[in-house]
């Protein structure tokens, strides 16, 4: 995998994502200003490249104003290129069976509804963005229908321990087969770095504790957790992973406590209840 790739952002496939770009979440814009070495004042549009199965595209990176009408607070970066343009077919037939199911509901919906078409389980598909060496270039990768079935199978049996530390810390899996190559690789890739973007989201610091281990010794160690189990929920979004120190990370798994999302507090079987003392992704 190339060093340079170290920004992810995954997103749900969508008809806005089909025809004309997407909107970035508040804690991926770091991320996104210092690969682009500056932030984008409000309004400011910046030229870029999108690759996508090897073949570059034109598009734009933009600072949108906020505007009171839309309920905005603060300003956000979106992605546009062409409305229905090269890259919008080009997604398109990637994502044949998103855009399919999308069409037809549309086709038949009442003309005034402009509700946003949900993915049935069986239909959703992503679209991964990933950074390289140049600050204006970015490579998509796409996760269709048929990469979740089959991952989903090769996942059944395994630790979500085993897979997390895979996540984590990249372990060659030498008994891999070719199948385990083109699937679980990807996720793999995906889900490290999405918890890459976090640890530096959070400065390398425990969610739950705060504190930052290894400091001293001029380390930064932290490990990303997913709350629901990888191996049963394949989620690997941030709003799915918590940044946690190692003691944590043990205590978690030893333990297996409940994670209440709207409280966000785990709950121990010993009655121990434990809130997170960081947290700026996740929202209840």
């Amino acid at each position: 995998m190339d060093s340079h790739e170290n920004y992810v952002y995954k997103t749900e496939v969508n008809w806005s994502l089909l025809t004309e770009g997407l909107t970035l979440p508040v804690e991926n814009q770091v991320i996104f200003a210092r690969n682009m070495g500056k932030f984008l004042h409000r309004g400011e549009v910046k030229p870029i490249t999108l690759y996508l199965n090897g073949k570059g595209y034109r598009a734009q990176i933009r600072n949108v104003n906020f505007d009171s009408r839309f309920n905005r607070k603060n300003d956000t970066l979106q992605i546009r290129y062409t409305r229905n343009g090269h890259l919008a077919q080009a997604l398109k037939a990637c994502f044949s069976k998103s855009y399919n199911y999308i069409k037809a509901q549309r086709e038949i919906r009442l003309r005034d509804n402009r509700s946003i078409i949900k993915l049935p389980e069986g239909y959703k598909e992503y679209l991964a963005i990933y950074t390289t060496a140049y600050e204006d270039t970015y490579i998509l990768e796409t996760i269709e229908a048929e990469d979740i079935i089959s991952i989903k199978k090769a996942v059944q049996n395994q630790s979500e321990l085993a897979m997390e530390a895979k996540f984590n810390y990249d372990i060659e899996d030498k008994t891999a087969s070719i199948f385990e190559d083109e699937r679980i690789l990807k996720f793999r890739k995906l889900s490290r770095k999405i918890g890459e973007n976090l640890k530096l989201f959070y400065d390398y610091r425990c969610q739950i504790c705060g504190q930052y281990v290894g400091e001293e010794y001029g380390a930064k160690v932290a490990e990303a957790h997913h709350i629901d189990y990888f191996v049963q929920s394949l989620n690997n979004d941030a709003n799915n992973q918590l940044i946690v120190c190692p003691n944590h990370h043990s205590i978690i798994h030893e333990t297996n406590p409940v994670f209440n999302r709207k409280k966000l507090i785990y709950l121990y079987p010993n009655g121990v209840q434990e809130g997170l003392m960081l947290n700026q992704h996740l929202h209840l």
